[in-house]
């Protein structure tokens, strides 16, 4: 548990580093302060996945039968909003942060199919993470002006890229013994 809790603390605090501590992170310099803090995301990635890993808890609730089809679905749909930021199609046009939207979604959905005190833990304060960073930011930057237009080849594009990602991911998920077509897990 100490290693999960380690590297969720390690990860909010490599994205709040620069609006906690302005300061210090001026101090650094843009290209120092910048690998200072993805060298601290990295830290925090690799303690969480050992955390997740090597911890066994018990299931605090019990999936729906059939969520995992569901969580499947808001997964590649997530994927999709996260790969669209900068991407100039329409969906930056109806969502102002669509990378945290869409790791808000990713965060979120597998927690309909982990009721496990591990997956609350990693996934629910993830979520949370990614809700509190959007507020953040929009209390920083003010008023959103929206773009005015957007290409659907671009979206084509970024579907696309979705799709291969989404592929590769359940495919690590299947070679790490979690096999995501299941329709139910816990």
């Amino acid at each position: 548990m100490v290693w999960l809790i380690l590297g969720i603390v390690l990860w909010y605090g490599g994205h709040f580093f620069k609006r906690a501590a302005p300061g210090l992170r001026a101090k650094l310099g843009d290209e120092a302060g910048k690998g200072v803090v993805a060298l601290v995301l990295l830290a925090s990635i690799v303690l969480m996945v050992i955390g997740f890993r090597g911890l066994y808890t018990d299931n605090l609730y019990t999936p729906l039968p059939g969520m995992g089809h569901l969580m499947n679905l808001t997964t590649l749909i997530a994927l999709f909003i996260m790969v669209s930021s900068g991407a100039g199609g329409h969906v930056e046009r109806f969502i102002r942060h669509p990378q945290l939207t869409g790791f808000a979604l990713w965060s979120a959905s597998h927690l309909l199919v982990n009721g496990d005190l591990a997956s609350v833990i990693l996934f629910g304060t993830l979520t949370i993470w990614a809700l509190v960073e959007i507020t953040v930011i929009n209390r920083a930057a003010g008023g959103w002006q929206r773009p005015s237009k957007g290409l659907l080849k671009k979206d084509a594009l970024a579907a696309g890229i979705a799709i291969v990602a989404y592929a590769i991911i359940t495919g690590i998920h299947m070679w790490l013994g979690y096999n995501p077509f299941l329709g139910t897990y816990g």
